[in-house]
């Protein structure tokens, strides 16, 4: 691609264009891109082009680079969990609340249980998860921040196995940017001896189990609905002192949290 002739701004423009087009359809995979002075080559345009380019794609997360001698360009094509950090972080910049973002998921979540339920190989596929997952939280009893945790798993399972590709991704960002405020939430109460007893945890337990065997039967509709009333009763724990909080992506707990996503 001979971009001679351009300004040098606009050279810039359009190959970081090529390239993040390059990068989205997998032309380029993940890892490093090919060295600046091959870029050049490539594209026909001066040194100063290509690093402003590479600036362009660093500000938008396909990129980054790194200085030194073993530094150069490496690749990040964009994920669920990339789209779980920009997410929060528009949720935090527009003081969205934890109430606001609990609401959405009460809608959301029993509608991918209903998906689930529907799938015809979900005995393969979201039945097998859920059941392992249960098997964990079985483990977790008694731990009420590792419970907290693994039980949260059980609900990114079902928003996981969504057949809808646009759905599985805007709700699973969603499902992560809770989950990262509930474990925050669990990892407080644990420290101060306030977690909620072993009583509740087995309720949740049971009602996991309520919902795998619903989803195994193929009643999505009631599946749906039990998943609507345990986050009714879940959430209530969360927002009881929390509801009015904007919600956190920046602290270092949840930066540590999303970059485990």
């Amino acid at each position: 691609m001979n971009l001679n002739g351009r300004t040098p701004l606009r050279a810039a423009e359009s190959v970081a264009a090529d390239l993040r087009d390059r990068i989205l359809r997998a032309g380029i995979p993940d890892g490093p891109l090919p060295k600046q002075e091959d870029l050049m080559g490539e594209y026909q345009v001066s040194g100063p082009s290509i690093r402003e380019a590479l600036r362009i794609l660093e500000s938008e997360g396909l990129i980054t680079v790194r200085r030194g001698r073993f530094g150069g360009a490496f690749v990040h094509r964009p994920s669920w969990s990339t789209a779980a950090f920009a997410l929060g972080l528009s949720l935090q910049g527009q003081n969205v609340t934890l109430s606001d973002l609990a609401e959405s998921l009460a809608f959301f979540e029993p509608q991918c249980a209903i998906a689930c339920a529907q799938r015809p190989d979900r005995m393969s596929t979201v039945v097998s998860d859920l059941a392992q997952n249960i098997e964990e939280t079985e483990r977790a009893l008694g731990d009420g921040a590792s419970f907290t945790g693994v039980a949260r798993s059980f609900h990114e399972i079902l928003v996981d196995w969504t057949p809808n590709a646009a759905t599985r991704l805007v709700v699973r960002s969603m499902v992560a940017v809770w989950s990262i405020q509930e474990q925050a939430w669990a990892e407080g109460l644990q420290v101060d001896g306030k977690y909620p007893d072993s009583s509740r945890q087995c309720t949740a337990l049971e009602t996991h189990r309520k919902i795998l065997r619903l989803v195994e039967k193929g009643d999505g509709m009631m599946a749906a609905a039990l998943m609507a009333t345990h986050l009714a009763a879940t959430q209530e724990l969360v927002l009881a002192d929390r509801g009015n909080r904007v919600i956190d992506s920046t602290s270092p707990l949840a930066a540590r949290a999303f970059r485990k996503l």
